[in-house]
């Protein structure tokens, strides 16, 4: 059975909890269910190691634990790979990126970063009252950070919080998603077998209790939270920490819009649309779910999506050549089902889909609705599943209107033949990431987050780093300035 890492030792549980694979909707393993008081016992562990120790301070030490971890994960690659597919029923060709290969080299990112990057900044001299004054801002760890993450990305979504915390000096406790244990179990794993980061400062929990995750929001010892995760689940937790006003990084929800504009390829854009809503089953918060077309191109257009969808190959993730593979459980499925069923009695079209499939395991058939009401519930929540709305406007300005008709601000897209078009569009569309004409941002080196309800602060990149940090700034007479002569 898989074990937490709890200052320094790996540990198992009185109770645990099934993992469920959802390509078969059997048993996978059984994973720790953490109490609150080992939840606590890990925020104590990480407060010593920040306080009592030089973890915070030593920049080499840092970036040589960093290294064993990166050049452990790819040793343990395959071992890795094998419980992603299962834990999170991810088609084998996504671990070859975002699933897991590029996670990797996320650590590979933050070690080098702190070789090469200054964690000072000189604000130069200034004169004041006959003195001169030297100024200057130096970035120190931000101390003692909760980590919290969902289901859909367990590995991304563990070393994008992970890496940059340690880079930046921080002591952490990651809390798995319940529905994901053993991959993020793993994790802690090859820390504490294979690196020489100190006991507390990395801490890794899985529970299917709430009240962990309040305990590790709400500690006064915990600094700051970092949360991926749903937006109302997200505001609660930024309520929580309030009463101790700590720092809340938050990477929420998405109903990102692609704006096909009426000089596009619309096969292109087609293809686009149909590949993005069935990456990983729809489970990611920045994928396009709402398609606006030009009116007039409306029915076009959907025969183009419909086609490419009824072709998506879905089934054994395992199967190198499966696109598409389960959702993660039989209640998101039933979510999505009554979502698509909800939208169907609203007005829209149901074109293609719309079912769940006859497989083991939790499978939703490609959905496309077409003629949807961009008020509707099916346009403006969340789905986290393959279930892709149409919604016709009439020119730009209408289409820029509707993509920004949400609450969430995440990512979008645009597709054009003339790329000034397409920029002039996405600038009026407030999200914190956008694809020009299929462009890709997610990279390691890219901020990604969020406007409005869709969060607060970015990560990955410097701006990832500088989430897990403080700035302190210095000022330090230098020399009397000459007095001015009378």
């Amino acid at each position: 059975m898989p074990r937490q890492l709890i200052d320094g030792r790996l540990m198992e549980a009185d109770a645990t909890f099934a993992s469920i694979d959802p390509a078969t909707g059997e048993v996978l393993g059984h994973a720790p269910d953490a109490t609150e008081e080992q939840a606590r016992q890990a925020v104590a562990a990480a407060r010593r190691a920040f306080d009592t120790t030089e973890w915070a301070t030593d920049t080499e030490r840092r970036y040589r634990c960093l290294d064993q971890l990166h050049h452990a994960l790819v040793e343990q690659r395959e071992e890795l790979r094998e419980l992603t597919i299962t834990d999170a029923g991810s088609p084998r060709m996504l671990t070859y990126g975002a699933q897991l290969d590029e996670p990797i080299e996320l650590v590979r990112y933050y070690a080098d970063l702190l070789k090469n990057h200054s964690f000072v900044e000189d604000m130069g001299v200034v004169e004041f009252q006959g003195q001169r004054h030297h100024r200057w801002v130096e970035w120190e760890a931000g101390g003692v950070a909760a980590a919290i993450i969902p289901y859909n990305y367990p590995n991304q979504l563990a070393l994008a919080k992970l890496a940059p915390a340690l880079a930046a000096g921080c002591t952490l406790v990651l809390k798995a998603a319940p529905d994901t244990p053993l991959v993020t179990l793993a994790l802690g794993e090859i820390v504490a077998d294979h690196t020489d980061i100190p006991a507390g400062v990395v801490n890794v929990l899985s529970s299917s209790r709430a009240s962990v995750g309040e305990v590790l929001t709400t500690h006064p010892d915990v600094d700051l939270v970092s949360f991926t995760g749903s937006s109302p689940t997200g505001r609660r937790i930024m309520a929580a920490a309030s009463d101790t006003v700590k720092r809340v990084f938050l990477e929420l929800g998405g109903k990102s819009a692609l704006v096909v504009l009426d000089d596009a390829d619309f096969r292109a854009a087609a293809t686009y649309a149909a590949y993005m809503i069935c990456l990983h089953s729809g489970q990611a918060c920045a994928i396009t779910s709402r398609m606006l077309v030009p009116r007039r191109h409306h029915d076009a257009i959907v025969e183009q999506v419909a086609k490419r969808l009824e072709r998506v190959r879905v089934g054994d993730p395992n199967d190198p050549k499966t696109y598409m593979g389960p959702l993660i459980s039989e209640r998101q499925r039933d979510k999505v089902d009554g979502m698509v069923r909800r939208a169907v009695a609203d007005g829209a079209t149901l074109v293609t889909g719309g079912r769940k499939l006859d497989h083991p395991g939790f499978f939703y058939a490609p959905t496309l609705l077409s003629n949807v009401d961009p008020d509707s519930e099916i346009a403006q929540e969340e789905v986290f599943g393959p279930v892709l709305a149409v919604i016709p406007y009439d020119d730009d300005d209408d289409a820029v209107r509707i993509a920004n008709n949400s609450v969430y601000g995440l990512s979008g897209a645009v597709q054009s033949a003339h790329r000034e078009r397409a920029l002039a569009v996405a600038r009026r569309i407030r999200t914190g990431t956008f694809s020009i004409n299929g462009g890709n941002y997610f990279f390691s080196d890219t901020p990604f987050g969020g406007y409005k309800q869709s969060g607060i602060g970015r990560e990955k990149g410097v701006a990832g780093l500088e989430e897990f940090m403080e700035r302190k700034t210095f000022g330090e007479v230098v020399d009397r300035a000459a007095e001015s002569s009378t």
